[in-house]
């Protein structure tokens, strides 16, 4: 059964952050709030965990997770960021936008597309969520919580603790949040492209 943390939506407890951060580094799967909706999480290297939320989720291994940063400077370490895209990162992260762009070698080849060499990169602006990251030091892999025969993502952390609550290490309830998943934007090789409307407002990226 798993652990269920109750966390300030804008003033995260800090001896709550420390434990869900230990749960990640002994490779626990999270569920957490995002500036989107709720999300699945757990650390770059564990394999087990990532299985673990493909058939949760059940994704095959062609589904791409997404790559949870801090900041800016860290997203630079995984993805090749251009002039053009550093001005549209700048003036959009944080956000509930997920960026499609060239991973650098950084980034581990089971979670890059095969043929495009991309991965899918968001800055989050939820407390909870950078709070988490500003104690982990590194990004996590996320994907959206959305269970088989759904297709919107479970935004009730009660409803998610009695649906999941044996399948997963940890469900953070951050209070409600939306249903929509985040808005995803291609910036591969020079390209500006909306790929998915969501909750963030795709004008800014639209000539």
């Amino acid at each position: 059964m798993s652990s269920f943390f109750q966390i300030h939506a804008e003033n995260p407890q800090h001896r709550l952050v420390l434990q869900v951060v230990e749960v990640l580094k002994q490779g626990g799967v999270v569920i957490y709030p995002t500036d989107s909706s709720y999300a699945l999480g757990c650390l770059l290297g564990e394999k087990q965990a990532i299985d673990r939320i493909r058939q949760l989720r059940q994704l095959d291994d062609k589904h791409n997770f997404t790559l949870i940063c801090r900041d800016l400077s860290e997203l630079g370490l995984y993805a090749k960021v251009d002039t053009v895209a550093f001005r549209l990162l700048k003036a959009h992260t944080p956000g509930p936008y997920t960026f499609i762009m060239n991973g650098t070698r950084e980034v581990p080849r089971m979670l890059m597309h095969a043929k495009r060499r991309t991965i899918g990169i968001r800055v989050l602006s939820n407390p909870i969520a950078q709070a988490i990251l500003e104690e982990l030091g590194e990004p996590m892999l996320s994907v959206s919580l959305i269970l088989p025969g759904q297709t919107q993502a479970m935004n009730d952390p009660y409803e998610i603790r009695d649906a999941l609550e044996k399948q997963v290490d940890l469900i953070i309830d951050g209070g409600f949040t939306g249903t929509e998943p985040s808005t995803v934007i291609n910036l591969v090789d020079d390209q500006i492209e909306v790929i998915r409307v969501g909750c963030g407002d795709p004008a800014p990226f639209m000539s």
